[in-house]
């Protein structure tokens, strides 16, 4: 290094000036005398620079300047030193050329290997290496990250865009659909060598890949409102037609081989345009008191209904009751005539005077007035039996002197009264018996 630097000693006041001392020995030039006080020779200077050179590998032979012949002390280096030099820097330049096809990935990416443009292979994360340019090359890809776009607006909902908006429905009505659309990469690897990763697939299949998913999700949306009524997609089916938008906006993107994964689909606003808004929402309120009046009539009819099939069920209910009552009494009505006839074939005069007197007794059991008519003579009897009754109480309570003569005419009138209401009956008895027995 000592040496170097006399060498370069730019301090010296024998540069440029040649070799002073005569020798031809390749010394240490020393302060010229005041022969030449003129600028230095730029040959001299070159020749001197050259000579400084060579002596740095120790070679004394040597060459002039510009146009000159070689002198003695010049620099020859053998052959052999030219090629160590040669492979020496070679070597270098190899090692640092390599060491350049050091690469990372980062977590959540992958690197797309490609080799004179083709593709090659598809790597994880982590530390890797790849034959340098301009043999190989390696582009990071992010399949972590989620993407997102707007599509009918920028930044916020007055913010429309309207030809990517407006939309024709199937009843030939126009509305104002407003939606958003998310998306990442695949994150999946080839199966075989030379098969595309996902990745490659962003890469290399489509020209503008995100400008590709944007004119995927418009084209899906356009086709799922054009087969759905107006009233449908603003009020019923807003979540069908976004899981309907992302499962053909996936099928298109697979069809191109994309790489690219729907995530979410979500329809932020659907109107009608703004030219009719205001028409709009009057048919709305018609719509809405028509639907109020269907639920009032729903509700009125859950209410009057049940109450009709009630009284149905009661009436069918006591209908059925009545007739097993109907029914029940004429069987027993028949057994006991069964009953009777039975007897009267046994004892049919016996059974002619029960029945007879059984009639009777029904008859004058509620009867409170009775008309005896006597044989072999035009007078009717009248007996007030609901008098007689009503006097009854009224005559106990009367003293014994005072009732006396009455009571004993009561009480014969009362012994006629039964005697002729006995022959009345007896009488009444055979007729009635006479004629059941004639019927029959």
């Amino acid at each position: 290094m000592l040496r170097i630097s006399k060498i370069f000693n730019l301090n010296d006041p024998g540069w440029g000036r040649g070799n002073q001392n005569g020798s031809g020995q390749n010394e240490p030039p020393k302060r010229p005398s005041n022969q030449g006080d003129g600028p230095p020779d730029l040959d001299q200077v070159w020749a001197d620079f050259n000579n400084r050179i060579k002596s740095v590998f120790g070679n004394k032979k040597g060459g002039g300047g510009f146009g000159k012949p070689p002198r003695s002390g010049g620099f020859n280096p053998s052959p052999k030193a030219a090629r160590f030099g040669i492979v020496f820097i070679a070597i270098v330049a190899l090692l640092l050329w390599l060491a350049s096809g050091f690469y990372i990935v980062r977590e959540g990416q992958v690197g797309v290997v490609t080799q004179f443009g083709k593709y090659l292979k598809t790597v994880q994360p982590g530390f890797q290496w790849h034959i340098p340019r301009p043999v190989q090359n390696v582009e990071l890809v992010d399949i972590a990250s989620v993407r997102s776009f707007s599509v009918g607006y920028r930044d916020n909902s007055r913010n429309k865009v309207l030809p990517e908006a407006l939309m024709l429905t199937e009843d030939e009505n126009i509305v104002d659909v407003q939606f958003d659309v998310q998306y990442r990469l695949k994150a999946g690897m080839p199966l075989e060598a030379g098969d595309y990763s996902p990745a490659a697939d962003y890469l290399f299949r489509l020209v503008s890949p995100d400008e590709s998913v944007r004119q995927a999700a418009e084209t899906a949306m356009r086709e799922v409102v054009g087969k759905e009524s107006m009233n449908k997609i603003l009020y019923e089916s807003r979540t069908a037609a976004a899981m309907d938008v992302k499962k053909l906006m996936q099928q298109i993107l697979d069809r191109y081989n994309s790489g690219i994964e729907v995530t979410t689909v979500a329809i932020q606003n659907v109107q009608p345009p703004e030219q009719v808004q205001a028409a709009f929402e009057d048919a709305i309120k018609a719509g809405q008191d028509n639907e109020r009046q269907k639920n009032e009539g729903n509700a009125y009819a859950s209410k009057v209904i049940p109450e009709a099939r009630g009284q149905a069920s009661r009436m069918v209910q006591d209908a059925e009751g009545y007739r097993a009552t109907v029914v029940g009494q004429a069987r027993g009505e028949a057994a006991r005539f069964e009953s009777i006839e039975k007897e009267y074939a046994k004892a049919p005069e016996i059974t002619r005077e029960r029945m007879y007197i059984s009639t009777l007794e029904d008859v004058f059991k509620n009867a409170s007035k009775v008309m005896v008519d006597t044989d072999g003579g035009n007078n009717m009897m009248y007996l007030p039996i609901d008098k007689l009754i009503e006097q009854a109480p009224t005559s106990s309570v009367v003293t014994p002197a005072a009732t006396s003569t009455p009571s004993s005419a009561v009480t014969s009138s009362s012994g006629t009264a039964s005697a002729s209401t006995s022959d009345a009956s007896a009488a009444s008895r055979n007729r009635l018996a006479r004629d059941n027995f004639d019927r029959r």
